[in-house]
C-alpha cells in the first residue's frame, strides 16, 4: 500500500544510506540479499527489527518502492531484477510469476487461509473501509455515513477524502466495493460523485485520507480500517464504519527471485519474515492469513468480502480505466 512512486525516491535513498551504515556489507556482495518492497514504513520496521534480531543484520539491504514503480520492474526485467527478495502485493507477485516465471518455489509448512500458491508466502492482509472526524461531523451537522454511496451527498462537499487508485492500491478497495455493489453503470455514477464531493482531496497516499480526518481537514474519509481504529485508540475523535457494499482486502506477500540456484540465503530470510516477523505485522495488520491466527473482536470488519474473481495486473487496469471514466 505504498506511496507513490515520487514520494518514495528520499525514502529509497535514505533507507540505503542507514542500512549500509548498520550492517557495513557491500551492496554487491554475495554474502548479502536485496529485497525489494513496496510495504509501509511500519511494516519494513517490523521486518529489519526481526532479520537484525535473529542473526542477519548486515546480510541485507531492504529498498522502497511504491506499489506501480515496483510493479513495473518486475513486470518489465522478471528473473533480470536486482532483487533476491521481494515482498509485493501478492496480486503483483502472482502476474509476474504468470508472466515471467521469475519465482522459485519456497518449501513451507505454513497454510495459508486461501490455499496459497508454492512461490510465494503471504505477510500482511490490508482491509478498507470508512472513517470518519465526530467532532466535525457534528459541527458541520453532517450525518453518520453508513455506506460509500452516503458520500456522495452533496453536504459531503469537500468534506471527503479517497486514495488514488491510479497512485495507490489502498485506492483499488474503494473502487472494487463500488463496482461489486452497483455494477459498472451505476458504479460509475457514484464513482464520479463521489470524485466531485472529494475535490482536491484524492490524494496519492493510501495514508493521506486519515492524516486529513484526523486533521480535521475534511470529515470523513476511506482508508485502511486499521489506521482508524488505532486513531481512536489515541482518544483522538475518529470513529471507523464499516460500509454496506464491503470491505475488501488486499495482501501482500514475499518471493524469492530465481537466481539460477543462487538463493540459499534469501530463502532464509524470505522465511524468517513470513514466519518469525508474522506477528509483529499481524499486530501492525491485524488480518488473519494463516489457519489457527486470531485477531481482536474489533479488528474483524463486519463485511468483509472477495472479489469474484483473482485479482490480477489486468483486473486492476480494468479498474483503473473505470476510474478515469469516472472522473470524466
Amino acid at each position: 500500500m505504498k506511496k507513490s512512486t515520487s514520494m518514495m525516491l528520499g525514502t529509497v535513498s535514505a533507507a540505503a544510506v542507514v542500512l549500509a551504515a548498520c550492517g557495513g556489507a557491500e551492496a554487491d556482495s554475495k554474502d548479502q540479499v536485496i529485497i525489494y518492497s513496496n510495504a509501509d514504513d511500519e511494516a519494513i520496521e517490523v521486518m529489519e527489527s526481526t532479520l537484525d534480531d535473529k542473526g542477519y543484520k548486515g546480510k541485507y539491504l531492504i529498498q522502497s518502492f511504491g506499489t506501480s514503480e515496483l510493479g513495473g520492474k518486475m513486470m518489465a526485467e522478471g528473473k533480470d531484477i536486482e532483487a533476491d527478495v521481494v515482498t509485493m502485493a501478492s496480486y503483483f507477485i502472482e502476474s509476474a510469476q504468470t508472466s515471467k516465471s521469475m519465482f522459485v518455489d519456497i518449501s513451507s509448512e505454513l497454510k495459508p487461509l486461501d490455499g496459497g500458491v508454492s512461490y510465494a508466502l503471504p505477510i500482511l492482509g490490508n482491509v478498507g473501509s470508512i472513517f470518519i472526524n465526530t467532532d466535525v461531523l457534528q459541527q458541520k451537522g453532517l450525518s453518520v455515513p453508513k455506506t460509500i454511496k452516503d458520500l456522495t451527498d452533496p453536504a459531503y462537499k469537500d468534506l471527503v477524502s479517497f486514495p488514488n487508485i491510479m497512485d495507490s492500491s489502498t485506492g483499488w478497495l474503494l473502487v472494487q466495493a463500488i463496482i461489486k455493489e452497483y455494477g459498472e453503470q451505476e458504479g460509475k455514477k457514484v464513482l464520479a460523485d463521489l470524485i466531485k464531493n472529494a475535490g482536491p482531496h484524492i490524494e496519492s497516499s493510501g495514508s493521506g485520507p486519515i492524516k486529513k480526518v484526523k486533521t480535521g481537514e475534511v470529515a470523513a474519509g476511506f482508508g485502511l480500517r486499521i489506521q482508524a481504529i488505532d486513531a481512536k485508540n489515541e482518544g483522538l475523535p475518529i470513529d471507523y464504519i464499516d460500509p454496506t457494499e464491503g470491505n475488501f482486502t488486499l495482501t501482500e506477500s514475499v518471493a524469492v527471485v530465481d537466481k539460477e540456484g543462487d538463493e540459499a540465503l534469501a530463502k532464509e530470510i524470505t522465511k524468517v519474515i513470513a514466519t518469525e516477523a508474522r506477528g509483529g505485522l499481524l499486530e501492525q495488520y491485524p488480518v488473519a492469513l494463516y489457519e489457527g491466527e486470531q485477531v481482536k473482536t474489533e479488528h474483524v470488519p463486519a463485511h468483509l468480502k472477495k472479489w469474484d474473481t483473482t485479482l490480477t495486473v489486468d483486473l486492476l487496469e480494468k479498474h483503473q480505466a473505470f476510474f478515469k471514466k469516472a472522473q470524466q
